[in-house]
């Protein structure tokens, strides 16, 4: 009896989760009838209204609460609605990822988006050696290793499927076509990045996640567990680290960010310093959001409070 309740439970659940992701696909597919332009702002404000309607709306409150002591309700509450719509808008985006990347070396400026350092990009790829990129969950993330792939600079990049699996194999094809190399994240991934980077290949890794067994850290002034891949395959192979970001700009525009090389804080023995990486990571991160609140995730429970509210 318990075996067969066990079998019922698990199919309502698998129903439940083909659902969801047909329900999601139905969406993302009508999108595609507009204009760009019209879709993702209609995705925008369509998730401006849904957002504060669910249970996420209340963790969003509690984190953006905890960095933002010295905002008041009102100006918090704006940052969570801005936030809601950049979700909606990634979403969308997804429809017309490969519209929305128009960079034209010769006419820098002329379409959606802008490439800041493109002479880094080209360097990396003319001067092939190991190298790790990171960056955060700010505005559409997913451009930077299709920005990559565009200059000829293909990276392996390790990403966390979504929990729905039905969503998780759409996306990884998604992706798969588009960025080159995935490494789904699970308990092996550390080990097909360490042979990227022993190939003298790049690895690109989003350093933002919540990681329960992860290093004591700050973030907005708040502990949190940090992982320490990144800090421990820079110390392994001594390549060299590049932040890099994308920045939502007014009209449906970007600008794509890789910065100089990030120098890591070393030990006495001379060894990069895992701990204190860990923590110059979270304070990068920090300034990137600082700079533009409204286009982080907020709804992540970076901080592991969820049980406690």
């Amino acid at each position: 009896m318990r075996m067969l309740v066990t079998r019922i439970v698990l199919a309502l659940r698998k129903f439940y989760q083909w659902s969801v992701a047909q329900a999601a696909f139905g969406f993302l597919t009508a999108l595609k009838i507009f204009p760009a332009d019209s879709a993702i702002n209609f995705a925008d404000r369509l998730m401006r209204w849904v957002g504060p309607k669910t249970k996420r709306h209340r963790l969003m409150q509690v984190n953006l609460r905890n960095a933002f002591p010295e905002k008041s309700e009102a100006e918090r509450e704006e940052i969570a609605l801005a936030s809601w719509g950049h979700m909606g808008r990634l979403a969308a985006e997804y429809v017309f990822l490969d519209r929305l990347f128009d960079f034209d070396p010769e006419k820098p400026g002329e379409g959606r988006v802008e490439v800041s350092g493109v002479e880094q990009f080209l360097d990396l790829r003319d001067n092939p050696r190991p190298f790790i990129v990171f960056t955060g969950h700010t505005a559409n993330f997913e451009l930077l290793p299709v920005a990559g792939a565009a200059f000829g600079l293909y990276v392996t990049v390790l990403f966390r499927p979504p929990n729905n699996p039905y969503i998780a194999e759409k996306v990884f094809d998604f992706r798969r076509k588009r960025m080159g190399k995935l490494v789904p994240s699970h308990a092996g991934s550390s080990f097909a990045l360490a042979r990227q980077l022993e190939q003298g290949g790049g690895v690109g890794v989003l350093v933002d996640q919540k990681f329960k067994k992860g290093l004591e850290t700050q973030f907005f002034g708040n502990p949190v567990r940090t992982n320490p891949l990144l800090a421990k395959l820079a110390r392994q192979f001594e390549c060299e680290v590049y932040p890099a970001r994308c920045i939502r700009l007014p009209g449906n525009r970007f600008r794509l960010e890789i910065e100089p090389q990030f120098i890591l804080p070393r030990n006495d023995k001379g060894q990069i310093d895992v701990n204190a990486t860990a923590q110059m990571l979270n304070n990068k991160v920090e300034a990137w959001v600082r700079e533009y609140p409204e286009q982080w995730l907020w709804y992540h429970d970076r901080w592991d409070i969820k049980r406690s509210i």
